[in-house]
């Protein structure tokens, strides 16, 4: 079984930055793809970024140029790097951590963007 573990979000001003992160547990987390989703309340679990084993990176159209996605293999850490925040980026984000037909969530993590 994989543990993920995403880092407290919190409470962030419209422009402002928030860097997540999270750690997976197992010895080949090197092959895992990563990814960051969100909910928003009365909305659907959506993905945002993911890296995949090769290093190939996707982003949502709505964070595209604010947001980065990164991992250090060596510390079985994914990082999401939250620039220019909005109000609409406020949501549940979830860690996922694939390898072949297995997927593992963590237990979300509070981001919300408000003056």
């Amino acid at each position: 079984q994989v543990q993920v573990v995403e880092s407290r979000g919190g409470l962030v001003q419209p422009g402002g930055s928030l860097r997540l992160s999270c750690v997976a547990s197992g010895s080949i987390f090197r092959y895992y793809t990563m990814a960051w989703y969100r909910q928003a309340p009365g909305k659907q679990r959506e993905l945002v970024a993911s890296i995949a084993n090769t290093e190939s990176i996707k982003y949502a159209d709505s964070v595209k140029g604010r947001f980065t996605i990164s991992r250090d293999n060596a510390k079985n850490i994914v990082y999401l790097q939250m620039n220019s925040l909005k109000s609409e980026d406020t949501a549940v984000y979830y860690c996922n951590a694939a390898f072949g037909s297995a997927t593992y969530w963590g237990q979300g993590t509070q981001v919300t963007v408000s003056s």
